[in-house]
């Protein structure tokens, strides 16, 4: 499969208009779209952040083993693939950049082997690709891997990062001196280094990594852009293990080895808590890293989009597959993850738990839903979907009406050979009622817009939808 023509990006905004013109094209040729911004109202503390991040983080791949040299091949395969005109435009520095001590007057200081020039100079290059830069540390007395951390200097590491260029900042939880245990510990601790980077002038994206710990969707909408809700990601679909809690309210620890399952299940009763510019972060992408089938990367890619994540890439990305790339490359779920409109509108499941068929709807402009059925069982399965099923929370106006059905997948083909074509719309032309005999393979899903069919039926939607939402409020 060709990767589509990519959107030209200027400001990686969406409009309502636009997001339509891309459902009626099937969603597959987006490059007419432009970047007018709608006036919202501003949620996010700093002014950033209005839709969720997007780029590319050295960790999953890399982990302490970086350098300039990686970093700045990385940030070049973001543009010459053409993901930086896709949105993706974030060049994020993980752990372990770090000198063995900080500077005698307590500034931090770069390894000076990895980092030969400074990270200033690392900066200025990535600034000269049309990128922006991240760097990372932990709210505790040292990182997670061992190096000097930022509990007690927020200020003066602000300062410092601010000085060098950095747009970004990924602030970690590990060694946290005990200061932890209630929402308000927690919160105290992360708005030092919120504050501090609000006194430095410079505009810098503030992403919290403290792995839900203390319930961050609680708290650290006011003080943050994104906010991690779950342990660290593992590149498997379903795994459970110990050391990953299955419940996000659970006082267990919070844990590593999460799978995109264990993930989805720890979302979907926080997502309520979700604000324009302030995000829950599912964890980085584990798309091209090898441990998932093409049918489970998919289901994680569009899941992450649909439930509005930071889409940050984890991959090496100068080793990237066609199939890797065409799946980030998605412009219908890239437009759907960025669009701004409105609230945050995150898709909420609406049937299924952990380890069985799952139905997510979520709400798009102009009357039209996202609407994912993920199979998390160990069979290939054949089933009816029922529209009260799909509409649960929307009323009977909404259930009874037509909907022309977009699969955001048609057309994804594995390989070259049309053989082995995935995702084509099997719907009739017109959906009512029910989704009859959807075929689903084990650990696959099938995603679609659903848009009405004429002005009528979009009405219905709308009086719906408004109907539900003053039956809340009384």
């Amino acid at each position: 499969m060709h990767s589509p023509d990519p959107i030209p990006l200027s400001n990686n905004l969406y409009t309502t208009s636009q997001l339509t013109l891309a459902i009626d094209s099937g969603l597959t040729s987006m490059s007419a779209l432009n970047t007018t911004a709608l006036a919202l109202p501003n949620t996010s503390y700093n002014g950033l952040g209005m839709v969720p991040q997007m780029g590319w983080n050295s960790w999953n791949t890399f982990g302490c083993s970086i350098s300039e040299d990686i970093i700045l091949k990385a940030a070049q395969a973001l543009v010459d693939s053409g993901l930086s005109e896709l949105g993706y435009t974030y060049v994020l520095i993980d752990d372990c950049w770090h000198a063995s001590a900080r500077h005698s007057d307590g500034r931090p200081k770069e390894d000076p082997t990895k980092f030969p020039r400074g990270l200033s100079a690392l900066v200025d290059d990535i600034h000269n690709l049309g990128l922006k830069a991240g760097i990372y540390s932990s709210a505790g007395i040292y990182t997670c891997g061992l190096e000097f951390g930022s509990l007690g200097y927020e200020e003066i590491d602000a300062k410092a990062y601010a000085d060098w260029g950095f747009d970004y900042l990924k602030y970690d939880n590990c060694f946290s001196a005990g200061q932890f245990g209630t929402a308000k510990l927690s919160y105290d601790r992360y708005k030092l280094m919120s504050n501090a980077l609000v006194n430095t002038g410079r505009d810098i994206f503030y992403s919290i990594c403290n792995w839900g710990q203390d319930q961050s969707w609680m708290w650290a909408t006011t003080i943050s852009n994104s906010y991690r809700m779950s342990g660290d990601i593992d590149d498997t679909f379903n795994q459970q293990k110990d050391w990953c809690p299955f419940d996000a309210n659970s006082n267990a620890p919070e844990g590593h080895g999460c799978s995109i399952a264990n993930i989805l299940e720890k979302a979907s009763p926080i997502l309520q808590k979700q604000v324009r510019g302030a995000w829950a972060d599912l964890d980085m992408l584990e798309v091209g890293n090898g441990g998932m089938s093409t049918d489970e990367y998919i289901v994680h890619f569009t899941m992450w989009a649909l439930l509005k994540s930071p889409l940050i890439l984890g991959n090496d990305l100068t080793n990237m597959d066609e199939v890797a790339k065409n799946i980030v490359s998605n412009k219908a779920l890239i437009a759907i993850n960025q669009i701004m409109q409105g609230s945050a509108n995150p898709a909420q499941r609406v049937k299924g738990k952990f380890g069985e068929v799952q139905i997510w709807k979520g709400s798009l402009p102009d009357g039209a839903y996202t609407v994912a059925i993920i199979n998390f069982t160990d069979e290939d399965i054949i089933m009816d979907v029922l529209f009260k099923d799909i509409f649960r929370d929307d009323g009977e106006n909404v259930q009874a009406i037509k909907f022309k059905a977009v699969d955001l997948w048609a057309g994804f083909f594995y390989s070259n050979s049309e053989d082995t074509a995935f995702g084509s719309n099997d719907l009739p032309d017109t959906v009512s009622d029910q989704l009859s005999q959807l075929e689903i393979r084990k650990h696959a899903g099938r995603f679609w817009v659903f848009k009405p069919i004429d002005e009528e039926e979009e009405k219905k939607v709308l009086i719906g939808k408004y109907n539900m939402q003053s039956s809340r409020s009384v």
